[in-house]
């Protein structure tokens, strides 16, 4: 449980964190460091979480980046800690090197390259068999291509869309795509109801989805059979939602013309039509100042003000303060009314009050200008199902 803080905060950093980013903290309310026992809220980048102990004040965990497999988002949710993570941020980054994969899929330009290094010292010769090699590494345009994408959030509709300014015919699946992400694509671009016309009407294959139960493993041998033959794969997105034993059996029989990968698995490396990248996505220096920036922004306002935006297991609420006090209850589920009545009891009067639910997990804020005692917090965290309790 949590209870009464104070307007100073600790920000522990487990990696390398943008100084634009940590910058955006005000240097009156808070302290970033990357040594804290006792932290407030946590920025990470890919450190992973799941062995480290989680200390009793620490009230958020910001992830500065997309995914969050990195961070024990269960047990969080258990101890009441709210988790961020920074959707869009990185998204042209990615959407660059996906863009890039596109080319490299298909004009063989990585072994092309390391063959040209294997001539060096040919001196004169270098010309003449650079000639009469080059014909082993051609490959298609992207020009009037298909390309299927499996996923259309922030960065899967930039590729989208890009790919459609390149020329390319542009089929796109998403599930749970919103009004809003479906009027930002192209107007040119097909969206399909069935993700099977990803794999028979495409030559290449983006994915931009989140692993889940359903979709990891999403390129296998049974999908791979009903595509066309050479089809391009490009994995941007997590490694297990392709099975890696079927793309490269895909891959050595030709059935897939290329596999373009931000997670090479140990058994994919050095395979012919693997493209291994080192996790590059989004390693440039534009999207970790962006995820910085975000995830400081999403902290702070979390912090000062209990507004949540952008988290994995808090339902987003944002509202403005309507009172001197604003108490914070996270709860399994719906505990709003439970928690006026508590407050009612002891003569606390709510101005305003706001309370939602993400599944399971409700949060809400109430706002007064009477300041709770520590009997009154005692008597809130008594509610049923409450889980956390925070004074701001």
């Amino acid at each position: 449980m949590k209870g009464l803080k104070f307007a100073m905060y600790t920000i522990l950093t487990l990696n390398k964190i943008s100084d634009k980013g940590l910058a955006c903290f005000d240097a009156s309310k808070y302290t970033c460091t990357s040594e804290a026992d006792q932290p407030d809220a946590i920025i990470v980048r890919s450190a992973s979480m799941h062995d480290m102990e989680l200390p009793a004040p620490l009230l958020a965990v910001a992830r500065a980046g997309a995914g969050y497999n990195n961070i024990p988002v269960p047990t969080c949710t258990e101890k009441g800690i709210c988790v961020f993570n920074t959707p869009g941020a990185n998204a042209n980054a990615v959407k660059e090197l996906v863009i890039c994969a596109l080319f490299l899929a298909s004009r063989k330009i990585v072994p092309a390259t390391e063959w040209c290094r294997t001539l060096k010292g040919s001196g004169d010769q270098v010309s003449k068999t650079v000639e009469k090699g080059k014909s082993n590494y051609a490959g298609p345009e992207i020009f009037g291509k298909t390309l299927g994408v499996y996923g259309l959030g922030a960065i899967g509709i930039l590729v989208a869309n890009a790919a459609a300014a390149l020329g390319m015919k542009v089929i796109g699946y998403d599930p749970y795509l919103s009004d809003k992400a479906a009027s930002a694509l192209d107007k040119s671009i097909v969206l399909t109801a069935n993700e099977e016309d990803l794999f028979t009407q495409t030559d290449y294959l983006t994915l931009h989805a989140p692993l889940t139960d359903s979709t990891r493993g999403i390129v296998n041998a049974q999908n791979l059979a009903k595509a066309k033959d050479g089809i391009r794969v490009l994995n941007f997105a997590r490694g297990e939602l392709v099975n890696s034993a079927d793309i490269i059996e895909a891959v050595k029989s030709g059935k897939c013309g290329a596999y373009a990968t931000d997670f090479p698995t140990d058994e994919q490396l050095g395979v012919d039509g693997i493209i291994a990248i080192p996790h590059l996505g989004a390693s440039t220096p534009e999207s970790e100042e962006n995820c910085a920036v975000m995830a400081a922004n999403q902290i702070s306002d979390y912090l000062e003000n209990g507004n949540v935006v952008n988290s994995v297991n808090l339902p987003a609420l944002q509202k403005d303060k309507d009172g001197k006090i604003r108490l914070a209850v996270i709860s399994n589920g719906d505990v709003a009314e439970c928690v006026k009545a508590c407050l009612s009891d002891n003569n606390i009067v709510i101005n305003s009050y706001d309370s939602k639910l993400r599944g399971e997990i409700g949060y809400a804020v109430f706002d007064t200008d009477s300041e709770p005692n520590e009997d009154v917090i005692e008597a809130l965290k008594e509610v049923a199902n409450v889980i956390a309790v925070r004074i701001i």
